[in-house]
């Protein structure tokens, strides 16, 4: 048996000139979706589209209104910390492991 509790719920700890954080639905088919904060406060949010084959990062720190492609579970127009890099690349193996090449 199922029930409709909210298991994850998290909210925005940037000021306003990080623009306005994006909203996802976490129940969307075929998306994968990952969530970081680091020691800052910063947060960060992955999304695989497994349909499309391809991913989204949105930083606050970086303006939640520019999410940039991730390549390979690399953000290259980012500069990303080393643990940012591991979690992105974690969320990436995650995301496409089981995909047909």
């Amino acid at each position: 048996m199922t029930t409709s509790r909210t298991i994850f719920t998290v909210r925005n700890k940037h000021t306003i000139h990080a623009g306005n954080p994006p909203e996802f639905d976490g129940n969307a088919k075929d998306k994968y979706h990952g969530y970081y904060e680091n020691e800052h406060g910063e947060q960060a949010i992955f999304v695989y589209d497994r349909q499309t084959k391809t991913g989204m990062l949105w930083m606050g720190d970086a303006g939640w209104d520019k999410p940039v492609k991730v390549i390979d579970g690399l953000a290259p127009d980012l500069i990303l910390s080393e643990v940012e890099e591991m979690w992105l690349q974690a969320c990436w193996n995650a995301a496409t492991t089981f995909e047909d090449k």
